[in-house]
């Protein structure tokens, strides 16, 4: 491949994991935080509204130098308590060569079929929005979360309610954002058995809080304001 062609590349953003290789200066970091109950990012310029006021736990970054981009991540939570009940992890790839090609993701994939409620593409004035809901659980020995745990912030290991949502921003961003809130906190009494939960049994509480969750997540999507530049 020559050269020219080379430096024109951009490879496609990987928006499953992430690595913390260095901190996002503070200036940086104001690229993207949240107001109250808004989520405000001024790169790429877009607000969306949260279903509750979330405190920044880390940032961090990491330089893809041979996909032309750099990718940060944000993490916020609500805790209770000293535990969380709420995660939102945010995920920011940049095209740093202006002469690469257009940014692209790859689509979203649940982590398992069974306990996947919605996966559909929605289309908001000019913008694509990939969605997905499905029922997780947190990994308090996960390393991207022992900056929240070092805080004295417990991570409880059951599980979670979980909605992805994904787009690109005129080709120069792409914008990955996971939010979950604990099972236990919708107010209901729900099991811990995982079959209690599959897409095809659930019903009875866990169906309806799937079904509150369902909404909140989508009242999120339909928040999203786009910015001129």
């Amino acid at each position: 491949m020559e050269a020219k062609e080379i430096t024109r590349k951009i490879a496609v953003v990987s928006i499953f994991v992430f690595l913390i290789t260095w901190t996002v200066p503070a200036a940086a970091a104001k690229e993207l935080e949240i107001q109250g109950k808004q989520l405000v990012s001024r790169k790429p310029p877009f607000t969306l509204a949260l279903p509750s006021q979330l405190q920044l736990m880390y940032s961090s970054a990491m330089e893809n130098q041979r996909e032309n981009s750099i990718t940060r991540v944000y993490v916020f939570v609500k805790e209770k308590n000293k535990q969380v009940e709420e995660m939102l992890i945010v995920q920011i790839a940049d095209k740093t060569n202006p002469q690469a090609t257009a940014i692209t993701a790859p689509p979203l994939r649940p982590y398992t079929d069974k306990r996947l409620y919605q996966k559909d593409r929605i289309r908001k004035g000019g913008l694509i929005v990939d969605r997905l809901v499905q029922l997780m659980a947190w990994n308090p020995d996960a390393p991207s979360l022992q900056p929240i745990v070092e805080k004295g912030i417990t991570i409880p290991s059951h599980w979670a309610l979980q909605g992805q949502l994904l787009f690109i921003y005129q080709g120069e961003h792409a914008i990955f954002i996971k939010y979950s809130k604990d099972v236990n906190s919708f107010g209901s009494k729900v099991s811990e058995e995982k079959k209690d939960w599959e897409k095809e049994l659930i019903s009875g509480n866990e169906k309806k809080t799937c079904e509150t969750f369902q909404k909140m997540f989508s009242a999120v999507i339909d928040s999203i304001n786009l910015k001129n530049p």
